[in-house]
């Protein structure tokens, strides 16, 4: 089956509107991007992108072939794994059932460039390696938390917490181990790229999503109130293909891994300051905020945290062995 799939994505590959590249290069690696272009961490890696092909000139060239639209967003980490295309900007929990310290980087209460000093991102990388065959470049986007948005005003229990009893909620594998092992929900699994017909439906009225985002695909035509506190962390990531990132020259290596860290780097500063762009523009269209009471904000942020610790020790046990858990949770959680 692998390898039919491998066929069938190597023949689609070249029919793709690709990003152009410069020529000439020693190295050259092919990309593709979880969301649509005009989504704001696809923007990022565009970005990204950009700007390695500026610095990389005659040494590597980056040829983006597409977004969701190329390769569905949940197979592209494994057309990664598998050959398909050498580079990937895709969520970790896409593929968290195979490399399960990627619930680690969701319940991190770190950033991408903290992650680097600790020894974090050492720790996922090489569990990239040694699980999927994919080389882990660099944590993008970090320093961003999710939110739960609905499109009718959520109730609080008589302790102040969130009771989503009567949502019709919407799942996804970040979030699915809290939103049905904690608050209870039983959801409908929807890729990003279908909530809004889910919204106009009235299918979904509750999601969680990041803090920035909103409006690029335009939920808040739907989406008026805002569940504080937010709660885990954008889990956005490069891979590359293990035998593909081993083929190319020590100079494109080390270029490649300084610009991550620049990109994790102004990324968080990038993000930061749209967020709270996004949040004032979401006030004067109308959006209300919903605030759990001081006690009840701590109970669901423990719940989030506990609910992702809980799925990548049962995972890592069904993967052989869970010993090594505990230093992942101190390595993303300290303290």
């Amino acid at each position: 089956m692998k390898a039919i799939w491998k066929v069938l994505c190597t023949l689609a590959l070249p029919a793709m509107v690709a990003v152009s590249a410069p020529v000439g290069a020693q190295d050259k690696l092919t990309a593709t991007h979880a969301f649509p272009a005009n989504w704001v961490y696809s923007r990022s890696f565009l970005e990204f992108v950009k700007k390695a092909n500026e610095a990389g000139k005659g040494v590597f060239a980056i040829q983006v072939r597409g977004g969701p639209e190329a390769i569905g967003m949940m197979e592209q980490p494994n057309a990664a794994r598998d050959g398909v295309v050498d580079m990937v900007y895709a969520p970790c929990a896409f593929y968290a059932a195979t490399v399960p310290e990627c619930d680690a980087v969701s319940a991190s209460t770190l950033d991408g460039p903290a992650a680097r000093k600790n020894g974090a991102y050492d720790a996922i990388k090489e569990s990239h390696i040694r699980r999927m065959g994919v080389y882990y470049l660099g944590w993008f986007d970090s320093g961003i938390r999710f939110n739960i948005w609905a499109t009718k005003e959520p109730k609080l229990d008589a302790s102040g917490h969130l009771d989503i009893k009567g949502f019709k909620v919407r799942g996804n594998p970040i979030y699915n181990a809290f939103l049905t092992n904690y608050l209870g929900a039983q959801v409908i699994n929807l890729n990003s790229t279908e909530l809004y017909t889910a919204l106009e439906r009235g299918t979904v009225d509750l999601t969680a999503w990041t803090q920035i985002g909103l409006m690029d695909p335009n939920w808040d035509k739907f989406l008026k109130f805002r569940v504080e506190p937010a709660f885990f962390s954008t889990d956005l990531g490069v891979v590359i293909n293990v035998r593909k990132w081993n083929s190319l020259s020590d100079k494109t290596r080390e270029m490649l891994n300084r610009l991550a860290i620049e990109h994790e780097i102004s990324s968080v500063k990038d993000l930061a300051a749209l967020r709270i762009k996004e949040f004032a523009e979401l006030e004067k269209r109308g959006m209300k905020s919903v605030t759990m009471s001081a006690e009840a904000s701590k109970r669901f942020l423990k719940g989030a945290q506990d609910a992702s610790w809980t799925r990548m020790k049962e995972r890592m046990e069904k993967a052989g062995g869970s010993q090594d858990a505990d230093r992942i949770q101190r390595l993303f959680a300290p303290g």
